[in-house]
């Protein structure tokens, strides 16, 4: 039996991964480090260790080269991971509003086991 649930993506759904993917998805040019490092709010480290798994998944690609002799790294969307990434969202989308609608149904706010009466 599948359920909505299981659409959701791994690889976006951990909270560091989503917020760089969500920066690099409105920049087809790419963001580099230091920017993603600022917008993110992560440590070198831990930004890091994040673009290896997103590049690895094959969503993320990175180019490297040098600007006045220092090196730089920009990562960017790959094609695979922009379209991942919109059908990650359509399924969080339906999540949520699967989520809403239970939450804000009349038996959700009933003590747990207690069942609506029509009057």
């Amino acid at each position: 039996m599948s359920s909505i649930f299981n659409e959701l993506e791994n690889i976006f759904h951990e909270p560091n991964r989503l917020a760089i993917v969500s920066a690099l998805s409105g920049a087809p040019k790419g963001r580099t480090f230091t920017e993603l490092k600022a917008e993110c709010n992560l440590t070198d480290g831990n930004l890091s260790r994040h673009i290896v798994a997103l590049e690895k998944a094959g969503v993320i690609k990175t180019e490297k080269t040098f600007v006045a002799n220092r090196p730089r790294t920009t990562a960017m969307l790959s094609n695979t991971g922009r379209k991942s990434f919109l059908k990650y969202l359509d399924s969080l989308e339906r999540v949520l509003k699967h989520a809403a609608k239970r939450a804000t149904s009349e038996d959700a706010r009933l003590p747990h086991g207690a069942k609506a009466t029509k009057a």
